[in-house]
């Protein structure tokens, strides 16, 4: 059974996001972190181009970091006072990322820098 996405232009099959949307929600769930550092490039192994698949990584992000703040939060494990800041930063460094990849895609060179800013990314936070 196949799932056609018309914003990517192709077709994968249904288990594929279904069962990534799972993994890395779990994975986020126990390292409380979004995911998109793994959701992101998997679409991409998986044939979405990479300006569809870090733009459509963002709806698994809000899922999976909704239902891990209400399960930290029923523990006692979230700041909300640095989680407000952290939004702040985050809706500004969104909004700008957004204008960036308008730029390089007029350029035609979106699709690398994203697979090249992933490798440096992993590469930094694989050192420490």
């Amino acid at each position: 059974m196949y799932l056609y996405l018309p914003v990517a232009l192709t077709s994968i099959n249904i288990f594929i996001p279904v069962g990534l949307g799972l993994a890395v929600g779990l994975l986020s769930g126990l390292f409380g972190v979004g995911g998109g550092f793994l959701m992101t490039p998997l679409l991409i192994m998986f044939g979405i181009p990479s300006t569809v698949a870090a733009a459509t990584d963002s709806n698994q992000i809000v899922a999976a970091s909704t239902s891990g703040t209400y399960a930290h939060w029923k523990v006692g494990n979230v700041d909300f006072k640095m989680g407000f800041h952290l939004l702040i930063g985050g809706f500004i460094g969104g909004l700008v990322g957004v204008q960036g990849i308008k730029v390089l895609n007029a350029m035609g060179n979106a699709d690398f820098v994203i697979k090249m800013t992933y490798v440096l990314m992993l590469g930094i936070v694989g050192t420490y």
